[in-house]
C-alpha cells in the first residue's frame, strides 16, 4: 500500500476550528488533540483538495474530461457508494512524527501540561467591528485562538492502490493551488505552502511538470 505525506507551513496566523469556544477565554478554539497539539482533520484536508481539484477542471473546460478519471480515483465521486469511493485516503493533519512524540512524553511524564503546550503553539488574537465614524461597535468584540506562523503539519496519504503519474500529477495541482485553510480563509487568513512528499523527498515540482505537460498537448 503506497503512502505520500503532505507537508504544510503556514505562512500566517491561522485557525483550525472546531466550532466552539471556550467561555470566558476565546470565542473560537483551535482543534487539538489531549495533549494540547492543534491539527487539522482529515476530512477537512481532502474537502480542501477536491474544491482546488474542482476548480482546476472547471479551468481546463472542455478538457476537464481528459482528467475525470483521475479525479474519481483520488477523491471517488459526490455522493456515491462506497465501491465508487476515492482510493486515497487523507491522514489529519499534525505536528511532525519526531515532534510529537517528544510532546506526548513530556506530557505523560509531566514536565508540561496539555494546556502548557497549546499556549506554547498559538496566541489569542482578538478584532472587533467598526462603524462608519471609526469607532467600535459595541458587543462586536470576538477572540480567536490562532495557531503561529511558521508551524508544520504533516497528514500522510494513503493509497489502496497504487497512483499513476498522471494521479500524482493531478494530486500535485491541487496541492499547489492550496493556498488558504482554516477559518477564515476566505477573509485573507490562514495562508499556507504546501508541498507533496514521498519518501521525504519533495515531488511537487515533478509532478508538475507531468501535468503541465499532459494539459499542453
Amino acid at each position: 500500500m503506497k503512502s505520500l505525506v503532505l507537508q504544510i507551513k503556514l505562512k500566517s496566523d491561522t485557525t483550525f476550528g472546531r466550532g466552539d469556544g471556550v467561555a470566558g477565554l476565546v470565542d473560537v478554539e483551535v482543534e487539538h488533540d489531549r495533549y494540547g497539539m492543534p491539527f487539522l482533520r482529515g476530512r477537512t484536508l481532502k474537502g480542501l483538495l477536491v474544491e482546488e481539484c474542482a476548480n482546476i477542471l472547471y479551468s481546463l473546460d472542455s478538457g476537464s474530461q481528459k482528467w475525470h478519471k483521475e479525479a474519481q480515483f483520488l477523491f471517488g465521486s459526490p455522493g456515491s457508494s462506497l465501491k465508487d469511493d476515492g482510493e486515497m485516503f487523507v491522514g489529519d493533519a499534525c505536528l511532525p512524527e519526531d515532534l510529537s512524540d517528544v510532546i506526548k512524553q513530556a506530557v505523560k511524564n509531566e514536565t508540561f501540561t496539555s494546556l502548557e503546550i497549546l499556549e506554547s503553539l498559538t496566541a489569542i488574537r482578538r478584532q472587533t467591528a467598526m462603524s462608519v465614524k471609526g469607532a467600535p461597535v459595541k458587543g462586536s468584540l470576538r477572540s480567536m485562538r490562532v495557531v503561529l506562523r511558521e508551524t508544520f503539519f504533516e497528514a500522510k496519504l494513503t493509497f489502496q492502490k497504487p497512483p499513476k503519474d498522471r494521479d500524482q500529477a493531478l494530486l500535485a495541482a491541487c496541492v499547489a493551488s492550496l493556498q488558504r485553510v482554516g477559518t477564515g480563509r476566505n477573509r485573507g487568513r490562514g495562508r499556507v505552502e504546501v508541498c507533496l512528499l514521498e519518501n521525504d523527498k519533495d515531488i511537487t515540482n515533478n509532478c508538475l511538470d507531468i501535468f503541465a505537460r499532459e494539459i499542453t498537448e
